[in-house]
């Protein structure tokens, strides 16, 4: 099925970029997250969202569930516990994060949406 396809290095595309990544070095050994281009590339939520979007996808490759704090949260990133907040409901309002509360202290459940339909949905919306 995938025999036909180049592979990223192969395409013309890549040939001509301007930015190059190459080995890992101690930052990179400690892993790195992908954040698809369509949150980079939003308009409709801010740079706070977009970043602790990119932190609770590095939380769920990291232990393969996502259920960081809010002081979590806001210690990694840098910002408040109050900014959390607002910036999950910003989230959530998209359509990129379902939060499912707990209660009794323990911290929220969040399903993190990776394709671009949630945000073309929202965005319409």
């Amino acid at each position: 099925m995938y025999n036909n396809m180049l592979k990223i290095g192969e395409t013309k595309a890549f040939h001509d970029r301007n930015l190059f990544v190459r080995g890992a070095d101690i930052a990179t050994q400690c892993g790195w997250t992908g954040v698809p281009n369509f949150i980079l590339e939003n308009d409709s939520i801010s740079i706070g969202a977009k970043l602790t979007y990119a932190m609770l996808l590095k939380y769920a490759r990291e232990m393969d569930e996502c259920f960081p704090g809010q002081d979590r949260l806001a210690k990694d990133i840098g910002a408040t516990r109050q900014s959390i907040n607002a910036y999950i409901k910003e989230l959530s309002k998209a359509g990129m994060v379902d939060v499912k509360r707990r209660g009794q202290g323990r911290p929220n459940v969040y399903t993190v949406h990776i394709k671009a339909s949630f945000w073309k949905r929202a965005k319409r919306g």
